[in-house]
């Protein structure tokens, strides 16, 4: 049955619906669906949420009933992962071998960017080719891929909030509610409620990977691989203990004054200069007062006013704290933002100018709005009552101005922001998500010092003393989940207790990570020889 309150008679079902009435109750849940749609495909998207751009509206177009459609496996996906927390004996993807591993690379690379090889979009074609590049490269970009492998892992672990994508390159400068920078986790777009051995195997995986397509020649030996993901499980546990012991999870954040000689020497690096040097050399033209066109930033004045609109809502959805430094959040220039990204590339993304008194705008917030999309966890984790059994986005209702119709595709902004308010001790004020066009949008500061480590710079005892102080920080990310997040339990003594012994947990995360870092170096190589064939071209279909 479908509520009355979605606008279809109470009687009716999504089954005996009409096409207008499915259009109208895709459109109130968030949905992205266009008129022309037939019926057949309104229903699908409405039944099932795509892994590309949260439910895009049946890409390509179906153009009629029985005509060929996209695949979807999210569904299948989803019930292997269920089967897999329950006890069941199945088939992981990782378990397959030759052509048969091959084509679910394949098919699943396509199924994550399906709207945008539908839409022959320029970025997509940029990020397949980016994605060729490097194991590491190709790691970053196919999480979906990573955590297919991972389906219904590791039920009976503790559960946190999960920052999703965790690599050596996601950690960096950001700044905190008093503008101040601090060293931290830098991307937020993958997380989702779950067991805390998903961030510790992601990143334990990454850093090896990374070590060997990044590091220094006297860096790539598989022994130092090894060595550098133990130290940044070592830097978890670590860290865990600590907070564990003393509570202090709910202050502890990496300032100028208390980092790390190597986390010191970036904070420096990165607050080089000036705001207002940043802005002129990077993105205003001779007035000041406008963005300067360029291969990537593409003004878009005429839209100011549908900008300024969404900004208001956005501050007014989100209790946004305007600070002074703001004016009053009033925006002087937009701006699409172009080639940025790695996973992301291809979604859409805008900079806005916003607030600033001098006249030649050196002083001006930049603004970034950058489409979210569904986290490549989702439907995957275990069960549990933090993370619903509905293979959705788990966003906090209550989060957000940007998911009251309920609709999944609405929170996925939110649940992004909520994510980076639970990790920060005293988060960027301007951290939030608002809905725009069928569309869910993280907003948040583009810090003029925003800066990452150069991972080919570091030496081999960098390696190791970065990777450990990334698994601090994550650590504190995980014990946050009880301080600011969902779960209503302490949840450092749960996380203590699950890695003990820890010598034998450790080698157990390290072995796990070696095999994922052989896999992703053999799935890079026919990804390659896939991608020099034009695979990405197309999307999978199935036929009537």
């Amino acid at each position: 049955m479908i509520d009355s309150a979605d606008g279809l008679d109470g009687t009716s079902t999504l089954s005996t619906a009409t096409r207008e009435e499915l259009y109208q109750l895709a459109r109130r849940r968030g949905l992205r669906v266009t008129r022309r749609q037939t019926r057949a495909s309104l229903l699908e998207v409405l039944t099932s949420e795509r892994p590309d751009d949260a439910g895009a509206p049946g890409e390509p177009d179906h153009g009629g009933d029985g005509e060929p459609h996209a695949a979807s496996r999210v569904e299948a996906f989803t019930l292997l992962a269920r089967r897999r927390a329950a006890g069941e004996m199945v088939l992981l993807p990782r378990q397959l071998v030759g052509s048969d591993r091959r084509i679910h690379v394949r098919q699943t690379i396509r199924e994550d960017h399906q709207t945008r090889i539908a839409t022959h979009d320029e970025e997509a074609r940029e990020k397949f080719t980016k994605l060729a590049a490097s194991p590491f490269m190709f790691f970053r970009g196919t999480a979906l891929l990573f955590y297919r492998d991972m389906a219904g892992e590791d039920p009976w672990m503790p559960t946190v909030l999960s920052a999703g994508d965790v690599h050596p390159d996601n950690f960096g400068v950001v700044p905190n509610r008093d503008d101040v920078p601090v060293f931290g986790i830098d991307d937020y777009d993958e997380a989702a409620y779950a067991p805390f051995t998903w961030d510790l195997k992601r990143g334990a995986t990454g850093f090896m990977v990374a070590a060997e397509s990044e590091g220094a020649k006297g860096c790539r030996s598989a022994g130092h691989q090894r060595s550098v993901a133990e130290a940044f499980v070592r830097g978890y546990s670590d860290a865990v203990r600590e907070y564990a012991a003393d509570s202090s999870e709910a202050f502890d954040e990496l300032r100028r004054d208390n980092a790390p000689p190597l986390v010191a020497a970036l904070l420096d690096h990165a607050v080089r200069g000036s705001r207002a040097e940043y802005l002129t050399r990077k993105y205003l033209d001779a007035t000041g007062r406008r963005f300067a066109p360029s291969k990537k930033i593409v003004p878009v004045t005429s839209r100011l006013e549908e900008f300024q609109e969404l900004v208001d809502r956005y501050v007014r959805e989100n209790a946004i704290e305007v600070p002074p430094r703001a004016d009053g959040m009033r925006v002087k220039d937009v701006a699409v933002r172009k080639g940025q990204g790695t996973a992301s590339l291809g979604l859409a993304r805008y900079y806005l100018l916003v607030g600033g008194d001098a006249p030649d705008g050196t002083d001006d917030l930049l603004l970034e709005v950058k489409q979210a999309r569904r986290s490549a966890l989702a439907g995957l984790v275990p069960p549990s009552d933090i993370s619903p059994d509905d293979h959705e986005d788990h966003a906090d209702p209550s989060i957000g101005g940007d998911d009251a119709d309920g609709g999944a595709a609405a929170r996925h902004g939110a649940r992004i922001a909520h994510a980076q308010r639970v990790a920060m001790v005293n988060g960027g004020v301007f951290y939030g998500s608002v809905q725009h066009d069928g569309d869910s949008y993280l907003v948040r500061e583009r810090s003029w010092y925003r800066d990452g480590v150069e991972l080919g710079s570091l030496s081999a005892r960098e390696w190791h003393d970065y990777a450990r102080v990334c698994g601090r920080v994550l650590a504190n990310l995980h014990a946050r989940s009880d301080e600011a997040g969902r779960v209503d339990h302490d949840v450092e003594p749960e996380i203590l207790s699950a890695m003990a012994p820890l010598d034998l947990f450790v080698e157990d995360v390290v072995d796990f990570a070696a095999e994922a870092a052989d896999r992703v170096r053999a799935d890079h190589a026919t990804y390659r020889r896939d991608h020099a064939h034009g695979a990405f071209s197309k999307v999978d279909l199935v036929y009537r």
